[in-house]
């Protein structure tokens, strides 16, 4: 069973590298599941380690239902990958029911070909996983990372283990993964394990200004500006004695 790490930066990666890890998940911005690195990430981590990397292409925080738009973007990072090198691709994609999207995935899956293919957390979303597995078998997809669609894979490993002894594709299961629960996933015939290896954090005492929105988060749609709001700015702006 391998060991793949998250990680965010040269940094990271090169300190999963030295702690003997098999290979990276490279994103950006854990707090919000992550996202897809920059091309400067990219092509800085490209050169700072040997194992293989994995780059998670996901365009934004919210809920996993993109537009053309989005998929065209995502097949651009996804080319970009390939170009300088990179060994594999974790994403992914819903319908606005939480369902796979087959056509959008098609579409992923065919620009991924000849990377290893990770099919990412939305899979933990999805209602009919069954159907959904079924799918992602025919696209050839090679490894599922799932939480077993519990809040840690702790919880969800009756389903990861279920899932394990049903798919063509490997499962690696992935959320809560620590040493002292380890053992747990050992011997069940997963493919890997996933962690960021983040030790428990401590309240920052950071005393600047803060920049966070917490208020912006969002796990569905995410938000979109109000032209009408926008347009009144500019008008005000432009024309003040309008």
């Amino acid at each position: 069973m391998k060991v793949e790490v998250c990680v965010t930066s040269v940094t990271s990666a090169r300190i999963a590298e030295r702690a003997g890890a098999d290979r990276l998940e490279l994103c950006a911005e854990l707090a919000v599941g992550g996202i897809t690195p920059s091309p400067g990430l990219l092509e800085a981590v490209r050169e700072a380690v040997a194992i293989p990397v994995h780059v998670l292409v996901r365009p934004r925080s919210g809920d996993f239902a993109y537009s053309d738009e989005i998929l065209s973007q995502m097949l651009r990072d996804i080319e970009y990958s390939r170009e300088l090198g990179y060994e594999g691709i974790a994403t992914g994609c819903l319908l606005e029911d939480g369902n796979l999207n087959m056509h959008g995935m098609a579409l992923l899956a065919e620009a991924a070909r000849g990377c290893h293919l990770t099919f990412h957390r939305a899979f933990d979303r999805i209602p009919d996983w069954e159907t959904a597995l079924s799918g992602l078998e025919a696209l050839g997809v090679n490894t599922i990372l799932s939480s077993g669609q519990a809040p840690a894979a702790l919880q969800g490993l009756a389903l990861l283990e279920h899932l394990a002894g049903h798919s063509g594709c490997g499962i690696m299961p992935g959320g809560g993964i620590r040493p002292d629960n380890l053992k747990a996933f050992m011997g069940k015939g997963f493919e890997a394990v996933h962690l960021s290896g983040i030790p428990k954090l401590s309240p920052e005492s950071f005393k600047g200004l803060p920049l966070n929105s917490a208020s912006l988060l969002r796990e569905g749609t995410p938000l979109l500006p109000d032209e009408n709001l926008l347009r009144e700015v500019v008008k005000r702006l432009k024309d003040p004695v309008a």
